[in-house]
């Protein structure tokens, strides 16, 4: 299996690319718009077909590079199950698996963050967690049908029961991290260790977050696949 992470400066929003190194064929999970060129020139580098793009939830932080990446690739745009993104060529839902050759991906639903989101693990060792699990944090549950009970179950229910090796591979990291595991996560992490349902839900509704800078431009973009002119 090809893994690279690749970062967004300005949204500290990690994409990452998971390929076939054999039948050439690969993967890109949230890319950003800002972003596209220079995903399109590692492909090109790498020798790789972009088959699939993958997105864990519908952004609100930065505008998706999907749509931009279909018309340069051909490859499919792919959203969550009840995601609302009637442009998405298909959508995934729990337990469902993508393969591209040796490359397995499966959908795990954690609702929380967003009312329809998912984990991506590859290969069984290589967990894609978006904005659910964050190293030592979890993503926020303020708005977008957030749930922080949902959110809360998903983490410890889904997440938590994987095994502790499992890479955790967020969706944004604000303090320089690039990889954690479960187990490190059921150790360390600040926002779930020691707290029951009622106690981290009571913690999430407190964080009084400032929005994304450009939550009233990404979601309507990205409901329509990254298309900023509709």
């Amino acid at each position: 299996m090809l893994f690279r992470q690749l970062l967004d400066r300005e949204t500290s929003t990690y994409t990452y690319l998971v390929a076939d190194p054999v039948k050439k064929e690969a993967i890109l999970v949230d890319p950003v718009l800002e972003q596209v060129e220079r995903d399109f020139q590692l492909l090109e580098e790498l020798g790789l077909k972009l088959k699939f793009c993958l997105e864990t939830h519908i952004h609100a932080d930065h505008i998706t590079g999907t749509g931009k990446l279909r018309e340069m690739t051909g490859c499919l745009g792919v959203v969550p199950g009840n995601a609302h993104a009637a442009c998405a060529d298909r959508s995934i839902k729990d337990g469902e698996i993508l393969e591209l050759g040796n490359v397995r991906v499966r959908a795990i639903a954690i609702p929380g963050h967003t009312d329809s989101h998912n984990a991506y693990l590859v290969n069984g060792t290589h967990l894609l967690t978006g904005d659910g699990l964050l190293i030592r944090g979890c993503g926020r549950t303020d708005f977008q049908s957030g749930n922080a009970g949902a959110m809360y179950d998903s983490i410890t229910q889904k997440l938590f029961t994987l095994p502790d090796e499992t890479l955790v591979y967020p969706g944004h990291d604000y303090q320089g991290f690039t990889v954690s595991t479960i187990g490190e996560e059921k150790q360390w992490n600040t926002r779930l260790v020691g707290r029951n349902r009622d106690e981290f839900r009571e913690l999430m509704a407190n964080l009084n977050l400032p929005h994304p800078q450009k939550i009233m431009e990404a979601v309507p973009a990205n409901q329509r696949c990254g298309d900023v002119a509709a």
